[in-house]
């Protein structure tokens, strides 16, 4: 697999990995002008060896062959999170944790209006849900106009949430029932 820290060679060349030899030397000896130490109007003796590098690579059959097999495993596994059974596995998830967090809010205001919010490690620990996933979703709804920070750094639901809540039939009697297993 290629070494996610290595540069795509393709881009490296600014080409498209369909592109032919002809091409390869072209796009070669215009960027090898370009970055060469000896330039002193644009010289960079470090982005020189990664073209010189590069072009050392695609412009040999066998050592293209080999790069561009890795090329296109390491371009798979990277797409391979849009895979489409996951992503509707992901999108519920999701759902399940913003009502959850909309339903916590509107309790906690209905519940205590004096202080009607809820900090991020209380509705980590009321959902079971990891801080990098909750932020996502707090931004989600705060873009929305559906929360809001307080003064106090904690969250509550807005008048405009209240109407979210309702449009989703209400609060969740138990907010714990949201995530199951496998979500």
């Amino acid at each position: 697999m290629i070494d996610s820290r290595v540069k795509d060679l393709y881009e490296v060349l600014q080409i498209s990995p369909r592109a032919d030899e002809g091409t390869v030397q072209r796009v070669f000896r215009h960027l090898a002008k370009r970055f060469h130490p000896d330039n002193t109007e644009s010289g960079d003796a470090d982005r020189f060896n990664e073209v010189m590098h590069a072009f050392q690579t695609l412009s040999d059959p066998e050592q293209r062959a080999r790069y561009d097999a890795q090329y296109e495993r390491e371009r798979e596994s990277r797409w391979r999170i849009f895979d489409q059974s996951s992503a509707t596995s992901d999108i519920v998830a999701d759902r399940h944790v913003r009502n959850g967090i909309l339903s916590l809010l509107y309790t906690q205001r209905r519940n205590d209006p004096d202080r009607p919010g809820l900090g991020v490690v209380d509705l980590e620990r009321l959902l079971s849900c990891p801080e990098q996933h909750m932020k996502f979703q707090i931004w989600y709804l705060k873009e929305n106009g559906w929360v809001a920070r307080q003064e106090n750094g904690t969250w509550a639901i807005t008048a405009s949430g209240v109407d979210r809540v309702f449009e989703l039939g209400g609060p969740a009697p138990d907010a714990s029932y949201l995530l199951t297993a496998g979500d």
